[in-house]
Order: C-alpha cells, then sequence, then structure tokens
C-alpha cells in the first residue's frame, strides 16, 4: 500500500483543520504495515492559483509542518516535504496535462465554484490544478488517496488520466489510485455562529480554536462560545435547529470518540453550563501537548525547513524513476 495526501498551506491552524485532516493523516501513519508507505505533502505549488503573499506563504508551510510534526507525523515513518522541492510534480503535471482534455476539467465543479462570477479572471493554474493533483498521486505510484466529499471528482480524473496515458502510450506505468474514505469527520462550525465554518479568516480569533492556543485560551472560548437556552437533549436527532448546540456536541463526540447520541444520552437535561467545562477540560487534554510542541517547533524554523528539505530528498528519489519511465514512454530523447 502507498498512500498519499497533501495539504495546503493555510496559516494560523484551528481546531477543524486538525479535526478534518492532521488527525487522520497520523491515524494512516500508525496504521502502516511492513513494507507500506505513507507520503504526506504541503502543498505550495496548489496554493498560488490564487493570490499569495510570499513571506505569507513561506510562514503558512512551516506552520502546517510544525503542526504536523506537534501531532505525531513522525519523518522516520512517513515521507513529509513541501511540494516545491520537488519539480517533479510540476514536470509530470506538464505531461499529464497533454493527456487530459479540456472537456474533463470543464466538468470540475471546484473550479466553478472557486472561480465565482470571474470565471475568465481566473489563474490557469486554477483551472488545470486538478492534472496537477493527478500527478501528486500518480508521481508516487499511489495505491490508495485518502478523499472527502469534495474531492472524489478529482481522483477520478486522476484515473482516468493514468488510464488514458497507459493506453496512449502501450504501457503500464500508472497504478489507479483507489479512494480511502477516512473516518467521518465532523463539520466544525464557528464558535460564534453555527451555521458558518471555522475559519481562520473570519476576523473574530472568538470563532476558532487555534492549535496554538493555550489551555487558558480554550477555555475562555468555549465559555464564551454561543449556545442556546434549552438543556441538551437525549438524542442527537433533537438537535436539529440548534446548529450551535450540534456543533460543541459534534466536538465533543470527535474528541472523546464517542456517537453523538452517546454524548446527549450522558448530558441530557443539563445546560450549557455544565456541558462547556466538560467539553473545555476535553479540548485542553488533546490541544494542549500539541500546542507546547508546536510553538517549540515555530521557534526554530531551520529544524522544520531540514525536516521538510530530508523529506524532499526522499520523495524525489522515488520520483525520479517514475519520471525516467515517462519520458521513455513519451519518446523524450534522454542521455
Amino acid at each position: 500500500m502507498r498512500i498519499v495526501s497533501g495539504i495546503q498551506p493555510t496559516g494560523q491552524l484551528h481546531l477543524g483543520n486538525y479535526l478534518g485532516a492532521i488527525r487522520n493523516w497520523v491515524a494512516m501513519q500508525e496504521a502502516l504495515g511492513p513494507g507500506d508507505r505513507a507520503i504526506f505533502f504541503i502543498a505550495d505549488l496548489h496554493a498560488i492559483t490564487l493570490p499569495q503573499v510570499p513571506g505569507e506563504l513561506r510562514a503558512a508551510t512551516r506552520e502546517i509542518a510544525a503542526a504536523l510534526l506537534a501531532s505525531g507525523i513522525d519523518p522516520a515513518r512517513a515521507l513529509l516535504f513541501n511540494q516545491a522541492q520537488v519539480p517533479e510534480h510540476a514536470e509530470l503535471a506538464w505531461v499529464l496535462g497533454c493527456t487530459a482534455r479540456i472537456g474533463w476539467l470543464n466538468r470540475m465543479t471546484q473550479f466553478k465554484e472557486k472561480s465565482g462570477k470571474d470565471r475568465e479572471g481566473s489563474s490557469v493554474g486554477l483551472f488545470t490544478y486538478p492534472v496537477l493533483q493527478a500527478a501528486d498521486v500518480l508521481l508516487y505510484k499511489a495505491t490508495h488517496v485518502p478523499v472527502g466529499e469534495d474531492q472524489k471528482q478529482h481522483l477520478e480524473l486522476a484515473r482516468d488520466i493514468a488510464f488514458k496515458f497507459n493506453t496512449d502510450f502501450a504501457c503500464d506505468i500508472f497504478p489507479l489510485p483507489e479512494p480511502t474514505i477516512p473516518p467521518t469527520a465532523p463539520r466544525i462550525r464557528s464558535l460564534r455562529d453555527g451555521t458558518a465554518k471555522m475559519s481562520k479568516s473570519d476576523p473574530s480569533d472568538q470563532s476558532r480554536i487555534n492549535l496554538t492556543d493555550t489551555p487558558d485560551e480554550i477555555r475562555s472560548k468555549v465559555r464564551k462560545a454561543r449556545t442556546d437556552p434549552a438543556p441538551l437533549p437525549d438524542c442527537a436527532a433533537d438537535l436539529d435547529g440548534r446548529p450551535e448546540a450540534q456543533n460543541l456536541v459534534g466536538i465533543y463526540a470527535a474528541l472523546s470518540g464517542e456517537t453523538m447520541d452517546a454524548v446527549c444520552a450522558r448530558f441530557a437535561g443539563q445546560g450549557f453550563a455544565a456541558f462547556k467545562p466538560a467539553l473545555a477540560e476535553l479540548l485542553v487534554a488533546e490541544l494542549s501537548p500539541i500546542s507546547a510542541r508546536l510553538r517549540d517547533l515555530l521557534a526554530h524554523p531551520d529544524a522544520i525547513d531540514a525536516v521538510l528539505s530530508r523529506g524532499a530528498e526522499a520523495a524525489r528519489s522515488l520520483a525520479a524513476p517514475t519520471l525516467d519511465e515517462v519520458h521513455a514512454a513519451v519518446g523524450f530523447l534522454k542521455p
């Protein structure tokens, strides 16, 4: 099994990032068997499909690397690097872009969502980035790719591109990667508005639990989180129409490993004056060790850079043979 997954450098990582992606990566690493390999990368090439401030992009890349390391990603067991240090990603994307078809890309729904009303003003990279995603996984001959609902279409495109390349050039270079559906992660919502996603772009820092927050900051934010006056019901179905309550119970369930029904049954009839302190202590127990390690790592950026550099070197040693096969299949003249 060869697992490949990437995450864009977002900066200001929060609880939603941790429960939605980072914790799943750590679990995948821990589940590796003999001969299996996990390859995790920070997708800085994908990040520049939208405008970026260079200094902020570098800082965000280090921050997410530090968060992954602090959360338990072990460079001795899984490759960790930033995409731009492995130019084979971009080179293979060009070759595969000559295999993919415009009609296929026109069907990608995420481009329509991200470009909005200014489709003609969007970058070419935003239109073609699903081809780069295909290169990301095919470069390492991935057998399994963790995907959420929003990425299933892109993995299907990667399979289509791999099949067409193999057919066009009468070769068998690329296996067709299979989707791996991670454990269902709750949709973490803002602490100030249960109908909105928890987001770093929210102007209110009180809307999110940052991975760098101290225990006292976590407790304060949970205490001030918006709720409603009704007590907790005895089953999760009765939280419908109560988005803030549903969000907090969902966070508790995700951290404790219980179902939302089990959490509701335990706190049934109690108000948030009783529930919030319990949730806050659960968050502190889970996140404060990560936060401490994260702050320590961010104080030593050279050490983070060294980890990424070593990971990139190892990734290039895996990528080069694949690219050599592609060159030979396509007919490029090489020394």
